[in-house]
């Protein structure tokens, strides 16, 4: 067999290129864009399947130096924390401790549901986290991420799992959450208040597609400060993990985020938005692109039945959580079906998925400035350190 490394700037042109004719493609066919397929996901699977035929066909094997991969899900979670302010928890109330522990409960019985699935079919139950909160709430940031540590521990292809199960459940959050919140809102023939249709002005929407023009300073302090994040969390880990606490370097970076950009806010020093957005969103397309990309899909040969049932299961059982916890317990109105269908993008894609149900939904019901508040925070600031947490307590029951 032979094996082709690319690695160093062949990496960056490849993975750029490979970007394009995703966007290149979601263009094309309007179904990948209706249900909120990243480009990154269309032309990086895309390229994977083509270096897993060619794998067939001549053996010969194409592998990638992954460390531009490493780096940018570092960046990408910093910026998540340099977006979380402690005084923007003050606008979610009641009903955001109502979502954050309800999101607890769940990421829980996502993770006992893979598990459970895991061992029935006689395999590692460690794969079951994947097929739980690692891959579908966590996405492809924390599939990777713990997927590494899994490796290393011994536990095969268990980032190409993690990444298998994060890709169907982006899809199925992008499918299933503005159905869920239709069928609410024709069953209980809900409408948004009054007082929303007249107050739509400060609502949280999902940022913009243009991009936004910075100035070298803004740009290059922002740049710093990324830099800072990502060592500083580099030494947490480091040390947490000479005390036995093992955490992926992501979770570390973006705690180190939140504390600067918090004590940053109390000073009273601002921190460029438009910097950090566009830093976020270039490392989240480089990383999701080099990530499926760098897919060996034929481990999969003998594991896309499971991997399918799974999927099914799980988002089977978000519907059931959505419509009989979610909507019931945050109101049973008009703003709880919108938060349902964003709580199903959140629990099994990501939060831009959440995001992008709520928008499609509002689009034909009417505005709901709650939702777009409380999922967005839950998503910016405690999912990630629940489910690290969750993920943690169930490995200490499974083992490595």
């Amino acid at each position: 067999m032979t094996e082709i490394l690319i690695s160093g700037a062949d990496v960056v042109i490849l993975t750029i290129m490979v970007w394009f004719v995703g966007s290149f493609l979601n263009k094309q066919f309007s179904i990948l864009e209706r249900f909120n397929i990243p480009v990154a996901v269309t032309g990086g699977f895309l390229f994977s399947l083509f270096i897993a035929i060619i794998y067939k066909v001549s053996g010969i094997k194409i592998v990638f130096d992954l460390a531009l991969r490493d780096q940018m899900i570092l960046v990408f979670f910093s910026t998540v924390g340099l977006s979380a302010k402690f005084r923007t928890l003050a606008a979610g109330g009641k009903a955001l401790l109502i979502l954050t522990l309800v999101t607890a409960v769940f990421l829980i019985l996502q993770d006992l549901v893979g598990v459970g699935i895991a061992t029935a079919l006689g395999v590692n139950p460690g794969y079951g986290l994947f097929g739980g909160s690692v891959s579908f709430a966590g996405g492809f940031g924390t599939a990777i991420a713990w997927g590494d540590i899994a490796q290393e521990a011994g536990l095969k292809g268990a980032t190409e799992v993690g990444i298998m199960f994060a890709t169907l459940g982006l899809i199925a959050g992008g499918m299933i959450g503005g159905p869920v919140a239709t069928f609410l809102i024709n069953k209980y023939q809900l409408t948004p208040s009054p007082e929303d249709l007249d107050n739509t002005t400060d609502v949280i929407t999902a940022p913009e597609n243009n991009p936004m023009s910075t100035k070298v300073r803004s740009a290059l302090g922002t740049l710093m400060i990324l830099a800072i994040c990502v060592q500083a969390g580099d030494l947490v880990n480091a040390y947490l993990s000479g005390r036995g606490v093992t955490l992926p370097g992501f979770l570390t970076a973006m705690l180190v985020a939140i504390i600067i950009t918090n004590v940053a806010d109390g000073f009273k020093l601002k921190l460029s938005k438009n910097a950090i957005d566009i830093v976020q969103e270039i490392s989240l397309q480089l990383f999701l692109c080099l990530s499926l990309m760098s897919m060996q899909l034929w481990i999969f040969s003998g594991t896309l039945g499971p991997v399918i049932f799974v999927t099914l299961t799980q988002t089977l059982m978000m519907i059931f959580f959505a419509i009989f916890i979610v909507f019931r317990l945050l109101g049973r109105d008009y703003q709880a079906a919108v938060i349902s269908s964003g709580f199903i993008g959140l629990g099994l894609g990501a939060t831009p998925v959440g995001i992008a149900n709520m928008n499609a939904v509002t689009a034909k019901h009417g505005p709901s400035p709650k939702a777009f508040i409380l999922v967005p925070l839950v998503g910016a600031f405690f999912l990630d350190l629940m489910n690290a947490t969750i993920i943690q307590a169930f490995l200490q029951f499974i083992g490595p």
